[in-house]
């Protein structure tokens, strides 16, 4: 079998019984056609090592076309782990190729994580209302920043939440979220007070929980929700608006809410939950808290030599 008509194969079980999204089918079609492409799409039975050797080669030449630089480690494993995957699949299919487990990752710098401590947070929460604009967009802004911070929601989960997901009696709602898996999101009575002031005042009548709030949008239009870059720009101008000079993004919040939870002394298995990372060494990136605690112990108990 060619790998081109394996790669085929591969996305339509990815689609089908994995469930997997558009975006995801397009990230892996991208990364495995490049390898097929470099190799000139050979007989699966006919991969080896020295194959991806050559390749990996390639990669770690390979300049990214904006900024002129090698592409990053991180973007090198993207493309190690599609093929990884492929050939996993294959062998679950009895079907002769190169053992997966035989390529290894390259080795990534530890990634460090930007969160905003509690004095940013508190000035790009009052942010929304130092900027001049009308009541409803204030609102509807100021409840968005609320909503990222109390429940660690990815920008294209709070995107694509809908009115009816949400009852403003509870402080809890389910969302599907990355991979398609389900998971409980919790609001604080501060995020929920910003919701219920922003949903009173509007008149449409769009399904989303966040929407434009413009002359184009008129009170009877059922779309106009608010995209992922439309709120991404919307934090990174409260970000500037609050004096805040590091790049801020809804990720930032995201991670402000995960370092928060562990400062205050939440465990990590329920920060996992939380976030919805399918694997305990993603939510350990959050390390930089826990290192904290750690030189809290090492300064009580460490040379407390008796005289």
């Amino acid at each position: 079998m060619l790998l081109s008509i394996a790669i085929t194969e591969f996305l339509e079980h990815l689609e089908i019984e994995k469930g997997r999204s558009q975006a995801t089918l397009r990230n892996y079609d991208f990364y495995l056609r490049r390898f097929s492409t470099f190799t000139k799409d050979p007989d699966i039975k006919n991969i080896d090592l020295e194959m991806v050797r050559k390749y990996r080669l390639w990669l770690n030449r390979l300049q990214d076309e904006k900024t002129g630089e090698p592409i990053k480690k991180k973007t090198q494993n993207y493309h190690l782990i599609a093929l990884r995957s492929i050939l996993k699949h294959l062998a679950k299919r009895d079907i002769k190729t190169l053992q997966a487990e035989k390529i290894e990752l390259a080795k990534q710098e530890d990634r460090q994580v930007e969160f905003l401590d509690h004095e940013e947070l508190e000035k790009i929460m009052r942010a929304p209302f130092e900027v001049k604009n009308t009541n409803i967009v204030q609102t509807r802004d100021k409840a968005i920043l609320e909503m990222l911070f109390s429940t660690g929601l990815r920008v294209s989960e709070l995107a694509n939440l809908k009115r009816d997901q949400i009852n403003l009696k509870r402080d809890e709602f389910t969302i599907r979220g990355k991979g398609s898996k389900l998971r409980v999101v919790f609001l604080t009575e501060d995020s929920k007070e910003w919701l219920k002031k922003y949903l009173d005042m509007r008149k449409d009548v769009s399904d989303y929980l966040f929407v434009r709030q413009d002359r184009a949008m008129k009170d009877n239009e059922k779309e106009g929700n608010l995209s992922p870059r439309s709120i991404e720009r919307l934090v990174q101008k409260y970000a500037t608006v609050a004096g805040i000079t590091k790049k801020v993004t809804p990720h930032t919040l995201r991670h402000s809410f995960a370092t928060d939870l562990l400062r205050n002394g939440a465990d990590i298995r329920s920060v996992q939950a939380m976030l919805g990372h399918s694997s305990i060494t993603t939510t350990q990136i959050y390390t930089h808290v826990t290192d904290e605690g750690l030189k809290e112990v090492h300064k009580s108990f460490h040379s407390k030599r008796k005289s």
